[in-house]
């Protein structure tokens, strides 16, 4: 397979014998972004600036924190908090209740709602799901999704590495069938998800069998008997349905 820069990240992901090729771009670029932004480049301007407009998630603080560099945290946080609370104190000046009624007060109140009912709350919202590690995946994640499509369309050997994969955890799964229905003709279609629902379904099935045999192990009248490839079911398990690495160690800076 002729490769380039655009096309090595993904075939080495796929290559790597992964539960999901995607989780492992997803760390890659995840790692990357903390390193980056932990390593030098906060004393950047324009990357302070991104950051400073962006924020994080909490899961990527808690990432952050567990990295290290606690001063560069703080420098990140400093300059953050200035924009942040800028805004926020813009927001509360401008805050209007909205309207009551017997009817709002009678239903159920849903935290979960996906819609917000003040522009504070849009506000707040939109600060909860901003993210720069997040965003930094998300960008190149696209281009990963259109080289996938590129590739399996044009390149025999990347379908056989796809085709011998072991699929996908179930959110990339979803992203991958929602961008077929754009990359692909009709007739790909029929090809495509036939194949890729016979893998996910084998897949999926064969990770059930391993935590099951995992429970089974467990038995005292098995404690002789074979682990096979059990031993680290739950990991993949947990991986196959939600994505990520739950088994992974602390992702902390070089000493």
């Amino acid at each position: 397979m002729k490769e380039n820069i655009a096309t090595i990240p993904l075939t080495d992901a796929f290559r790597a014998d992964d539960e999901c090729p995607f989780c492992y771009l997803e760390r890659e670029a995840e790692q990357h972004a903390i390193s980056f932004i932990l390593g030098s480049a906060y004393m950047e301007d324009y990357i302070r600036e991104k950051t400073d407009a962006a924020g994080f998630c909490w899961q990527h603080y808690k990432k952050m924190y567990d990295y290290g560099n606690r001063l560069g945290n703080a420098l990140i946080l400093s300059t953050h908090l200035k924009k942040l609370n800028q805004e926020l104190e813009s927001e509360l000046k401008s805050f209007t209740p909205g309207k009551s009624s017997l009817r709002k007060r009678m239903k159920k109140t849903d935290a979960a709602a996906s819609d917000a009912k003040t522009p504070l709350g849009a506000f707040l919202l939109e600060k909860e799901r901003s993210c720069y590690v997040c965003d930094h995946f998300t960008q190149i994640y696209n281009r990963y999704l259109d080289t996938f499509f590129d590739l399996y369309r044009k390149n025999k050997e990347f379908r056989e590495l796809f085709e011998n994969s072991k699929g996908f955890c179930l959110p990339h799964f979803r992203n991958l069938i929602e961008a077929a229905e754009d990359k692909l003709s009709d007739a790909e279609k029929k090809e495509f998800y036939p194949k890729t629902f016979d893998l996910m379904l084998k897949n999926m099935k064969r990770v059930q069998k391993d935590v099951s045999w995992f429970v089974e192990k467990n038995d005292y009248r098995n404690k002789d008997k074979d682990w096979g490839n059990s031993a680290d079911s739950v990991q993949r398990a947990m991986q196959k349905c939600t994505g990520g690495y739950p088994a992974d160690p602390v992702f902390k800076v070089n000493p």
